[in-house]
């Protein structure tokens, strides 16, 4: 079993960066993914990353904004959230998965606590 913690959500301002950590103990070599879920909405898919980090996913709604990336010594993998808008205003949860790739929720065996990124207009 992984268990994961995510740090480094926080406020900012529309246009602002924030950079998401996940570390994760256990056993970790798995898929790693981060979702978010906004008040009154269901989780969605946000980024993947591959065990070796050679392959990665974005949604649509973030890509060329956001970067996932890993570093597997210290069993860490980060979102790096650029250009940020009033609507990506969510909880961010990392997850884990024996699966090869991860795209939805059920894909996923371990999850965080989550972490609140909150986005000002």
């Amino acid at each position: 079993q992984v268990q994961l913690v995510e740090s480094g959500g926080g406020l900012v301002q529309a246009g602002g960066s924030l950079r998401l950590s996940c570390a994760a103990s256990g056993r970790t070599a798995y898929a790693m993914a981060w979702f978010r879920q906004a008040p009154g909405k269901e989780r969605e898919f946000v980024s993947f990353i591959s065990w070796a980090g050679r392959t990665t996913y974005y949604a649509d709604s973030v890509k060329g904004r956001f970067a996932i990336s890993r570093d597997n010594a210290e069993n860490t993998v980060y979102l790096q959230m650029n250009f940020l808008r009033p609507e990506d205003t969510a909880i961010y949860y990392c997850a884990s998965s024996r699966r090869p790739t991860i795209r939805t929720p059920s894909d996923c065996t371990s999850w965080g606590q989550g972490a609140q990124v909150t986005v000002s207009s």
